[in-house]
């Protein structure tokens, strides 16, 4: 063992140890307890961020742990590689999206190896391989089948000037993103998968899982969003049919003073044909984003469609208005407006003047006016006829029983939810496998001519999809012999990432989706991402994992049985303000810092010019804000190690990270010293083992520390995943160990003992330094392949305990007693300490209280 830590040298020479052992390649044994510990697959962008390194290292500590504990471990790396940001990257930089990508798989691979992660590469997947695509491609048709896939025109944000449709986000006041152009919303066809036939299951089921956190079973529940509510029918004035709005509130019927619907409604366009001002506002709607969030921060705007429809219970004429807040992809597209009782129908009232009027009171018989503000509590309704005074679900009932009566109306359950629109009008994706005949008629690619592979070698401005001008692509074969063209859509990156956990199981198969390896490893033990994938990644995966065990290829209800969502990391941000009001934004490593006897930064200066810049608040790492810390910066200065230990001491994983340069310094500092005990314990020559019960006092006191720290650490790695307090644990035996003398044999085994147990605990936090100081303590055998550390339960015995002493409650004194002592013997003592005399001198002692092996409380007045 050298006597200098050098991770640099020490680590690259331990991962070659590892690969030449194949020491994390899984097998099936079905003679063994299996663990599957999967962290979500980053996409390749090209450089691993801090985030990235928290994210990998808690599955790699878990995964570790787990193997430590003789468990059939499953730690797999694969990369979500289709996307837009790869597109963009081609046009930027005027290569082929799949070179980019490919080259950033090949960088990104040499960071985690180099971080000691311990994956199984032989399992190794990339969604843009067709090998892997092929399969989600098959199952689509099957999914076609059944019925549950389905194509409709469905409004789009479409950029004119890049012909491309935009997601939500890309849509920045109006504009596309790239190009600037005015965004317009489109009808276009589209590809959907009726993830709503499963809605009642995805709800149900997230009673079942236990392992994972209520924030994120909260937000499923409320993006599903079950309601039971009417589907009423108000007959159009003129007899031409029926506008259907469905409503969780038909105790607010009464208050109906005007209907709306969304500009794409066919009686909005109906009314537009003969109404040039309507099919002008049809248009400026059409300017807009078709998200829910963006439409609901947008100024409320309508015009009157000269149409009415009759209210189903009065019989009044009520006027239909287009409003651009109501989305014709949710519910029906139409909406009773009910002013007194719903706030947005109320700032809409208020702006064009419509009638509001109060249709329930509160239950105490409180005064409300309704004209100044909304009154939305369930209550007691009034004005409304024959259904005054009647509680919410009394009224509820009232009126659903006379509309369906009169066949007006019928009791539905409705979701949030919305089908999966799954096809993407962009190159870079796998092809969705349908073809067209000359009259236009869908038929499914057949499975012997999967996979429908994506030309790669391609020459793209970014305008369009290169596949509408690819002859090689667009034109096929139908299975009768004639020619057809093949879709040009993509899917959506959701459904490559919504099954990967499954193909990891069994990635070679050249004959199935999956095979029987999945029914082995199936479902993920701990799955390990951020909570911003709650209700998009985590629900498709659940959704699409229900889709294949109806399809015989999963034996399991649900893909996680726990989910651990870490936090962000943070950091100072550093700025100039031009007179402008525009920021220019410093990285961490190009400013010089001042900061006090906290490491809290008090003031900054920019390397380049030496001149002032601002502190800014801590905030996520990003590339907007410049914040962000190189982790390769960091492994080559300080080595993995260092990063894997400071990354899990930091901060509990599920809270956010506060980056500090001084703490990361600290964490080398102790593996440094760490070092150094181990060395120097080495030189001193072989450590025999001496027998416990010839032990000092002092070395019993120490080596009870080795094994209470053993528990402490099991405890909370196995059930809390508190990692910050294991090492905080270690630590504090470290330096209990640092203290204890070295100058008899017995000495000398107990620190044996204690460093093979800081050692082992820290084995899966940092095991490069740990790999080699274990074998520099004298063992043969790979510490890799050890077993964890068992607690010897005769050390914690204790023949004295110490007491903490309360007077009323504040702590005065702390006293040693037998552990076997009596409650008697323990308040005597407590009673006899000086410090406590004083506490209680000149007042009565009325109670005691004793709580063994911890405190004794005396209450006295």
């Amino acid at each position: 063992m050298q006597e200098r830590y050098n991770p640099v040298e020490i680590e690259p020479v331990i991962q070659a140890q590892w690969a030449s052992a194949g020491a994390f390649r899984a097998v099936e044994d079905a003679t063994r307890e299996k663990f599957y510990c999967l962290c979500m697959f980053p996409y390749p962008s090209g450089r691993l961020h801090m985030g990235h390194v928290r994210n990998y290292t808690i599955g790699d500590v878990i995964a570790r742990y787990q193997r430590m504990l003789g468990k059939n471990v499953l730690q797999p790396m694969g990369w979500d590689a289709f996307g837009l940001p790869a597109e963009n990257a081609a046009i930027e930089n005027n290569v082929p999206p799949a070179r980019w990508t490919r080259s950033n798989i090949d960088y990104m691979r040499g960071q985690l190896q180099r971080l000691g992660f311990s994956y199984d590469w032989s399992r190794e997947l990339a969604t843009c391989d067709p090998d892997y695509y092929r399969w989600e491609q098959w199952f689509f048709t099957r999914l076609y089948e059944r019925n549950l896939v389905y194509r409709k025109t469905a409004v789009v944000n479409w950029d004119p000037i890049d012909q491309t449709v935009l997601a939500n986000e890309q849509v920045i006041d109006g504009r596309g993103w790239r190009s600037g152009a005015l965004v317009e919303r489109r009808e276009i066809p589209q590809w959907f998968v009726r993830i709503t036939a499963y809605a009642d299951e995805l709800l149900a089921d997230l009673d079942k899982l236990e392992g994972w956190p209520d924030a994120v079973k909260t937000m499923q529940r409320n993006w599903i969003g079950r309601s039971e509510g009417l589907l009423v029918r108000f007959e159009l004035a003129d007899g031409s049919g029926n506008l259907e709005v469905y409503t969780t509130r038909p105790d607010t019927l009464f208050g109906v003073t005007y209907m709306a619907v969304a500009p794409e409604h066919p009686v909005a366009r109906r009314a537009a044909e003969t109404h040039p001002q309507i099919a002008e506002f049809l248009a400026s709607c059409a300017q807009h984003s078709t998200s829910e969030a963006v439409i609901e921060k947008l100024e409320k705007r309508g015009m009157p469609l000269d149409v009415s429809v009759r209210h189903p219970l009065t019989g009044e004429l009520v006027p239909v208005w287009v409003a651009n807040f109501v989305l014709m992809s949710y519910g029906t597209g139409a909406v009773m407006s009910v002013p007194g009782h719903d706030e947005r129908d109320h700032e809409f009232a208020r702006q064009y003047g419509l009638p509001i009027t109060q249709v329930v009171r509160p239950a105490d018989g409180s005064a409300v006016d309704v004209q100044q503000v909304a009154y939305v509590e369930k209550a007691v309704t009034c004005n409304s006829g024959e259904f005054s005074d009647l509680p919410f679900k009394a009224a509820f009932d009232a009126v659903a029983a006379r509309l369906e009566r009169e066949g007006r109306a019928e009791r539905q359950v409705q979701f949030r939810l919305r089908d999966w629109l799954v096809s993407r009008q962009r190159y870079w994706g796998c092809p969705i496998p349908v073809l067209y005949d000359a009259n236009g008629e869908l038929v499914p690619e057949s499975a012997d001519h999967l996979p429908v592979t994506l030309p790669e070698n391609i020459e793209w401005s970014g305008v369009s999809s290169p596949l509408l001008k690819h002859p090689d692509f667009m034109h096929a074969t139908l299975p009768d012999g004639t020619q057809g063209r093949r879709e040009t859509d993509t899917f959506d990156t959701f459904f490559e990432s919504s099954w990967y956990f499954a193909r990891f199981c069994s990635p070679d198969s050249t004959t199935s989706m999956v095979d029987a390896r999945a029914l082995y490893w199936m479902p993920v033990d701990i799955y390990i991402g951020g909570i911003e994938h709650a209700v998009l990644h985590l629900l498709y995966a659940r959704f699409f994992h229900k889709l294949m065990r109806d399809a015989g290829l999963a034996n399991s209800d649900e893909p996680f049985t726990r989910l651990l969502t870490q936090g962000m990391v943070c950091k100072e941000t550093y700025f100039r303000e031009a007179h402008n009001g525009k920021k220019t934004w410093f990285n961490p490593e190009a400013v010089d810092v001042v900061t006090d006897d906290k490491g809290r930064v008090t003031a900054a200066k920019a390397k380049s010019d030496g001149l002032p810049v601002e502190i800014g608040a801590v905030e996520k790492m990003s590339k907007s804000k410049n914040n962000g810390i190189d982790p390769q910066t960091l492994i080559d200065r300080y080595g993995a190690d260092t990063v894997r230990l400071y990354t899990m001491f930091a901060a509990p994983p599920e809270q956010s990270l506060e980056w500090s340069d001084s703490a990361v310094e600290g964490a080398f500092r102790f593996l440094r010293g760490l070092w150094r005990m181990t060395y120097e314990h080495v030189a001193r020559g072989h450590a025999a083992r001496v027998a416990a019960g010839t032990l000092d006092a002092e070395q019993t006191t120490l080596r009870r520390k080795i094994h209470e720290t053993i528990s402490k650490v099991t405890d909370d790695i196995s059930r809390r995943y508190k990692f910050n307090t294991a090492i905080a644990s270690v630590m504090e035996l470290v330096n209990a160990l640092g203290k204890a003398a070295q100058t008899t044999p017995a000495d000398r085994s107990v620190m044996q003992e204690g460093l093979e147990t800081c050692t082992l605990l820290l084995a899966p936090i940092v095991p490069h330094c740990t790999e080699a100081m274990w074998k520099a303590l004298g063992h043969d055998s790979a510490l890799v392949t050890a077993p964890w550390p068992q607690v010897d339960a005769a050390a914690l015995v204790r023949d004295e305990v110490e007491l903490v002493v309360q007077v009323n409650g504040k702590k005065r004194g702390e006293i040693r007693v037998a552990a076997d002592a009596d409650d008697k013997t323990a308040e005597a003592a407590a009673l006899a300490d000086p410090n406590v005399a004083r506490f209680i001198e000149g007042q009565t002692v009325r109670k005691i209280v004793v709580v063994r092996g911890r405190l004794v409380n005396i209450v006295a007045g």
